[in-house]
């Protein structure tokens, strides 16, 4: 009798053992094929493993840098943002969504444009806070933060640009009637509080 309760456990152990390794074989999956460099195989896997368990921090790592990869950087920044909810000490994932967030910035959708601000200075923001918990002079982190305020000046001078562009310029007859106004008014000595 006792060997008979000691096989039903072993095959009650063995039986656990198989649905856990099926529920994690998403995960490998999707890590060998991270490893290989094959990322669109990687993110097929690796959704399907977040589906099953959505707190699996390795899972969450990986798939946002697939996505990365991929170039589908929303993702990337959704998915390295609940990364960062579990683990919010790891610096590598403020580097990634911050590069994530500065290539959606620089994107010349006119979708865009209404957002594209906002995404400079969190792209900012995620490489200030990479350098923060780095503790380190990265020149990396360093150089990816100037990349950010570089890129995010080229495009507030060119709004302030297309600002004044839009502003309607004067017909040459006014500019000529305000200067000869001012001139005869400086010259007869008139004093008025709008010159």
């Amino acid at each position: 009798m006792n060997y008979f309760k000691q096989t039903i456990l072993v095959l009650l152990v063995i039986s656990a053992n198989s649905s856990i390794a099926q529920n994690n074989n998403y995960d490998k999956l999707g890590m060998q094929a991270w490893l290989k460099g094959d990322y669109k195989g990687a993110v097929a896997q690796l959704e399907k493993a977040d589906t099953k368990d959505p707190n699996n921090s390795n899972v969450l790592k990986m798939l946002g840098y697939s996505y990365y990869q991929c170039g589908d950087y929303e993702n990337a920044i959704n998915t390295y943002s609940r990364f960062l909810t579990l683990k919010p000490s790891d610096y590598s994932a403020y580097y990634y969504r911050g590069k994530a967030r500065l290539n959606v910035a620089n994107d010349p959708k006119e979708s865009l444009n209404q957002m594209r601000e906002s995404f400079y200075l969190a792209a900012i923001k995620d490489f200030s806070k990479a350098i923060e918990i780095n503790g380190e002079e990265d020149p990396q982190l360093l150089q990816n933060r100037g990349l950010a305020y570089k890129d995010y000046g080229i495009y507030k001078s060119y709004k302030i640009k297309k600002a004044a562009e839009k502003k309607p310029a004067l017909p040459y007859s006014t500019i000529r009637f305000r200067i000869f106004k001012r001139y005869y008014l400086f010259s007869h000595n008139v004093k008025t509080s709008y010159l």
